[in-house]
């Protein structure tokens, strides 16, 4: 995946990314046929549009429709401009000024300013899941109307990879909004489409007719370009069970479907009707135990079970076949790829296993998997894993509960659960050391007792992000993922690829990293 090294290192070093001249290289983009309802079919429930406050894919679906940065990533997962007209940076690196788009309308009709953004950054360093990542601004500020500036306290060579960074990104809301609390966010946005329903079963979106399409832009890419709303509404139906999802696309109930399970996919191939697409590498499956509840507080434990798993077992009961192996916390299309710690995965040694076990002193304390059932992959992933932790003399259950409920759990309890089941999609796909932050000070997903992470881990994480040269970041990454897979902060399980499927009536649907419902027509 390209990364910001590659856009920065090909732009002036005073403006490094303006208005793009792709508008007048190409036809401008147009929808096929304006109107109609395009229905989408979900796998998971979602547990909230804000995106402040949240990484879940689930919650990207909705709020990318709603919602707006001042950097984002394209097709190809680079960074790029959004709600920004043009970024500069200083000469000593620490200083990156922004200058606003003009005539950005919010939902409510009013006009985004500097102010906004502004009170969205602090309602962010005061609720959002990643803030963490501020800890690298010194302070920022709106000047005029038109221009956000952010200070550093030091140059920071991957500052722009975590600026742009989609996973749960720096949405702009109106000032007004910047007070709400966590998930309380009303639904105003600068987005093509706008909110009218919210529910457990059904999300409708309709068209925001003040939405202006980026001008420097022709066509669509990633979460940018140049977007506009075709259908009056977006319709998104929660069907968590996939046989029910493939039967309201061969009827026509819906007309894009997120995932389709590998046993209706040869089908689905002969149906004229129907169409497939397919990301290879979409998400990264993975678990990660919990460092704070015993006996997983224990290294020795978390060895014997890395000692103990299976891996094509794992991954084929999670995808019927459909995957790779894959040891690595990035892709193979990816520089910092590595081999480091590879001999520690896909051990299936169950010997080593048990002898871990008694050496940690195990005495058969419960192990409990926290897992979900509305992403199948996750739950067939932790029904397996189960029994392989049993066969080896360890006190092994599920916790099943809906995907928001787990999640929750998760990021909130440091009890109860001692390995959460989860796909990392965007944080792989976005690359570099950016994508090992979940791992990392204040982020932590593996609950360290004192929530701060390994010392050795923490050195080489953050030695590569202050470093300006690509060479000295990809030689911390690796020995991040060593420190890693050693401490066992967590388990990458193997590739999953994501097969959608539009109905043939469908134009302009191409799939991405969440459901793109903008210029997409329904004939």
């Amino acid at each position: 995946m390209t990364t910001t090294r590659t856009t920065i290192a090909a732009l002036a070093a005073v403006t490094l990314l303006a208005a793009a001249p792709e508008a007048g290289a190409q036809a401008r983009f147009e929808c096929a046929r304006k109107g109609g309802d395009l229905v989408f079919g979900l796998e998971a429930k979602v547990p909230t549009f804000d995106q402040h406050v949240s990484t879940a894919g689930a919650a990207r679906n909705i709020a990318a429709h709603l919602f707006e940065a001042l950097m984002t990533r394209d097709e190809k997962v680079a960074p790029m401009l959004g709600l920004a007209e043009s970024m500069s940076e200083s000469a000593d690196g620490r200083t990156y000024s922004f200058k606003l788009r003009k005539d950005v309308q919010f939902h409510n009709g009013k006009t985004m300013t500097s102010a906004d953004v502004l009170a969205s950054y602090e309602r962010y360093k005061r609720v959002g899941v990643e803030r963490g990542s501020f800890a690298v601004i010194e302070r920022w500020e709106a000047p005029d109307p038109d221009t956000f500036v952010v200070h550093l306290k030091e140059r920071q060579a991957t500052f722009i990879d975590s600026f742009s960074n989609f996973t749960a990104p720096v949405v702009i809301v109106p000032r007004e909004s910047a007070d709400a609390d966590a998930n309380r966010l009303p639904a105003i946005g600068t987005g093509p489409y706008q909110l009218v329903e919210f529910g457990d079963t059904q999300i409708k979106l309709r068209r925001f007719d003040g939405f202006k399409p980026d001008p420097r832009h022709a066509q669509p890419t990633g979460f940018g370009g140049y977007k506009q709303a075709c259908a009056d509404t977006i319709t998104f139906r929660i069907l968590t069970e996939g046989g029910t999802r493939v039967a309201a696309l061969e009827t026509g109930e819906v007309h894009v479907v997120e995932d389709v399970p590998t046993t209706a996919q040869k089908r689905l191939a002969q149906n004229q009707n129907i169409r497939l697409q397919r990301l290879e590498d979409f998400w990264l499956h993975v678990s990660y135990p919990n460092f704070s509840a015993p006996p997983t507080d224990n290294l020795k434990v978390r060895q014997a079970i890395q000692a103990a798993l299976d891996m094509e077992e794992i991954m084929e009961a999670a995808s019927d076949g459909a995957y790779k192996l894959g040891h690595a916390y990035q892709f193979r299309s990816s520089p910092y790829y590595s081999d480091a710690g590879k001999e520690l995965y896909n051990q299936k040694d169950r010997d080593k296993a048990k002898r871990l076990l008694q050496e940690a002193g195990y005495k058969g304390e419960k192990v409990v998997l926290l897992t979900n059932r509305d992403y199948v992959q996750m739950y067939n992933a932790s029904v397996v894993m189960n029994e392989q932790l049993k066969a080896v003399g360890i006190n092994s259950e599920l916790l099943v509960l809906d995907w928001p409920a787990a999640l929750d759990k998760s990021v909130k309890e440091t009890s109860g659960w001692n390995f959460f089941f989860s796909g990392w999609t965007s944080v792989v796909a976005q690359g570099g050391l950016q994508s090992l932050r979940f791992l990392a000070d204040p982020f932590n997903v593996h609950k360290p007792k004192d929530n701060k992470s390994d010392p050795e881990f923490m050195a080489a994480w953050l030695g590569g992000l202050s470093s300006p040269r690509l060479e000295d970041r990809v030689v911390a990454f690796e020995k991040a993922q060593r420190r890693a897979y050693d401490q066992v902060m967590a388990l990458p399980l193997g590739i999953l690829p994501k097969v959608q499927a539009t109905r043939a009536n469908i134009e302009g649907f191409t799939p991405y990293f969440i459901t793109r419902g903008w210029n997409v027509s329904v004939r």
